[in-house]
């Protein structure tokens, strides 16, 4: 069962939507899918829908809110592309984590459900890492996030497990940051890091040209037995 939300930012003074997802019996924990810069779209409310499947409560915020409320576009074309690109420009990532963590309130304070994930995608994937060394989150999974080397002066934050799937041929992630997340992060007790050699960007995108279904599969297989293991 899917619905859409409305959850009540940290100060209380404004509200913005999630679309949340609904296992068949009692959720046996909690996970917040963090958007791409393409708004909750059909990919992402799929991903919360596989999450519900799978027994969790999953729930997505619209963190573009303040931009544009209810943003939903399509990585393939490249108008909607470029407006995507445009949209996180303006996005301003710290206030995200908020509404991030104003989610994590919700979901245990509303949904009564104490214990929460995070999974992210691209945009989402540094807003994962964000939200391990900002917030309380249980476990956190972030794909191909851009620009984490730039964030690991927080890494000592880091106090659940986090992990990362990084795409070696990535092209919003160099090579010399991927040499620095693994330098910075490889040897962090709380923090997995696991490399896909020869893919690229988006390569578990649940629709379009960007998936590649064998990684995809390989690497939700492992953020499945991390939930399982961190969430139970």
């Amino acid at each position: 069962m899917s619905e859409t939300v409305t959850i009540s930012t940290l100060s209380g003074n404004e509200t913005f939507a999630a679309y949340v997802a609904r296992p068949a019996k009692t959720p046996k924990a909690a996970i917040l899918v963090i958007q791409e810069i393409f708004g909750v779209n059909a990919g992402i409310r799929r991903k919360c829908d596989k999450l519900a499947e799978e027994g969790y409560l999953a729930v997505a915020p619209d963190l573009f809110w303040r931009l544009e409320p209810g943003v939903e576009l399509d990585p393939d074309v490249e108008p909607e592309f470029q407006r995507a690109l445009d949209l996180m420009g303006k996005f301003n990532q710290d206030q995200g984590i908020r509404d991030i963590e104003a989610t994590i309130h919700h979901i245990r304070r509303e949904e009564g459900v104490p214990k929460v994930g995070c999974v992210g995608y691209c945009l989402g994937g540094r807003l994962a890492f964000m939200t391990a060394a900002r917030t309380d989150v249980d476990a956190s999974v972030g794909y191909y996030g851009v620009g984490i080397d730039g964030l690991l002066d927080e890494k000592h934050a880091i106090a659940h497990p986090l992990m990362l799937h990084i795409p070696t041929e990535d092209g919003f992630v160099d090579k010399e940051t991927q040499k620095a997340m693994h330098a910075g992060l490889d040897d962090h007790p709380k923090v997995t890091l696991h490399d896909y050699e020869g893919l690229d960007h988006g390569f578990a995108t649940e629709f379009g040209k960007r998936r590649s279904d064998e990684a995809a599969q390989l690497a939700d297989s492992r953020s499945a037995e991390f939930f399982a293991k961190h969430l139970g």
